[in-house]
């Protein structure tokens, strides 16, 4: 029988008798139906997700998000069922709550080999780093070795167990493999790499950066195809984030199924992008990103591209991944542009800019202005509003809470 303190029992046994409740409602499977129609291009408003947020400092004026479980796994879902009913509280807009609690699998990784070295300054979810430059020449890239996979399944059982005896009674608990994978080599290769040379690069050392990033996803196909193979890839088609955007439903992916057999890619959702090279040509980002990534986009049932980069100017490449279904929309992103060259095809990811949180003042007046300016622009299109990116709401968190608000007000307007 898993050991567990009492405290750390009635604490989880409250909070997922919540999440029961509230995942219970027929709302939820109402949202749930109009995500899977956004995600299928089928008709119906915008649809509005919020993640990113300065929890730490939401939690400073809130003591719904303070822990209280002692053990580090039960703390660890405690930390999860109280952020999504603190969201459902405050600021719920499009969000789906399960009546379930999620039990991950356990598995291990030993990377690639290199990991980044620099100094690291953090404050809340903000986090400034300096990244020390370990790859310079070609024969450094003989650094980036293959990763070696391997599952706890005794650990997995272990937990699933103590959560199951916790809960029994109040809440099912789901074995839940890995849903989705944030794929981007240069969010990782500008770690490991002096960032202003590797740009230069891309004209005096093409074959260098060509051979580098093409190591790089060498080394996570291989991770990938031991995760496959090993059943650890569980259904992402659910109330599961995707890329840099919101949930994955869609009649096109298998929904709710059983973790303890795995799925095989070509089920879930996949992702990619390439931050760094917001300015770079079409053709470079193509040259030095897109096309090696085309091997990881290719074994995936849909994907999802992008994610700070505008890409207003690139849909010409997107169009080369055979099976995209959605782009990311930063705030950077030209939209009566993007849709001139054949946007309007995919389904926008649009993230207004989180900057409206920032000011000394909150605007009200100006966030509602800035929402209703994309809904404008996109008119007719398949899209979500996404705010992310939170660095701080000025401990304020009211400010979220508006936002929400008039977001709501906003979309259900929009009703077709």
């Amino acid at each position: 029988m898993p050991e567990f303190s009492t405290q750390d029992r009635d604490v989880l046994r409250q909070l997922a008798a919540e999440i029961v409740e509230i995942g219970s409602l027929p709302i939820q499977s109402e949202k749930a139906e109009l995500w899977r129609r956004l995600n299928d291009r089928e008709p119906t408003r915008p649809l509005v997700y919020i993640n990113e947020e300065p929890m730490a400092e939401l939690a400073a004026h809130s003591t719904e998000l303070q822990c209280q479980c002692i053990d580090p796994f039960l703390n660890s879902i405690e930390a999860g069922l109280r952020r999504t009913l603190y969201r459902w509280r405050h600021y719920p807009v499009d969000s789906i709550i399960r009546p379930e609690v999620e039990c991950p699998k356990v598995f291990s990784s030993t990377g690639i080999g290199i990991n980044q070295k620099g100094a690291t300054i953090a404050h809340d979810t903000v986090v400034s780093q300096h990244f020390d430059a370990q790859i310079s020449e070609m024969e450094d890239i003989e650094k980036i070795q293959m990763p070696v996979v391997t599952c706890d399944e005794k650990e997995t059982q272990r937990r699933y167990e103590m959560l199951s005896v916790i809960l029994e009674g109040v809440a099912p608990v789901r074995l839940t493999g890995v849903r989705h994978i944030w794929f981007t080599p240069w969010d990782k290769l500008i770690r490991l790499v002096d960032i202003q040379e590797i740009l230069m690069d891309l004209i005096l050392r093409p074959d260098f950066v060509d051979a580098l990033v093409a190591r790089y996803v060498d080394a996570k196909m291989h991770e990938l195809d031991q995760m496959e193979s090993l059943g650890l890839l569980d259904s992402g088609a659910l109330n599961v984030r995707v890329g840099s955007g919101a949930y994955g439903y869609t009649r096109d992916l298998p929904g709710e199924t059983d973790a303890r057999d795995g799925l095989p890619c070509q089920s879930l959702w996949g992702c990619g992008n390439a931050q760094i090279l917001s300015d770079v040509s079409p053709d470079m980002h193509w040259e030095f990103s897109l096309k090696h990534e085309m091997r990881w986009l290719e074994r995936w049932g849909m994907t999802y591209y992008g994610c700070c980069e505008p890409l207003h100017n690139k849909i010409g490449i997107l169009r080369r991944i055979p099976n995209l279904r959605k782009i990311s929309v930063s705030p950077w992103f030209d939209i009566p542009k993007g849709l001139e060259s054949g946007a309007g095809e995919y389904v926008l990811s649009i993230k207004p800019n989180p900057a409206v949180f920032a000011t000394d003042v909150f605007n009200e007046s100006q966030a509602r202005q800035d929402i209703v300016r994309l809904l404008d622009q996109a008119e007719g299109c398949s899209f979500e509003l996404i705010m992310k990116d939170i660095s701080t709401v000025r401990n304020d968190p009211q400010r979220l809470f508006r936002w929400s608000e008039i977001a709501m007000e906003e979309v259900e307007k929009r009703s077709p």
